[in-house]
């Protein structure tokens, strides 16, 4: 099995990714499109801004299936055709 920093540099951008690092307190996780992985850092496009993740602090990472699609507010009817 690679290492997760190996499986980053092979990914092609666009793959849908979850990558759990290190952070000053314990572990979190980013969940998101991988923009681009250099060397040094690999970029994670989530929901709420593209995150910038330095190599030496993933612990782990894997491709995940794409989101459920969104579901519609109760009460919001489809147009009729």
């Amino acid at each position: 099995m690679p290492a997760p920093q190996e499986f980053l540099a092979a990914a092609a951008p666009g793959t849908r990714v979850v990558v759990r690092y290190r952070i000053e307190d314990g572990l979190t996780d980013a969940l998101g499109e991988l923009v681009a992985c250099t060397a040094d850092a690999c970029t994670i496009r989530t929901r709420r801004s593209d995150v910038v993740i330095p190599l030496p602090l993933v612990v782990a990472a894997k491709q995940v299936p794409p989101p459920p699609p969104r579901r519609r507010p109760a009460g919001h009817a489809l147009p009729e055709p």
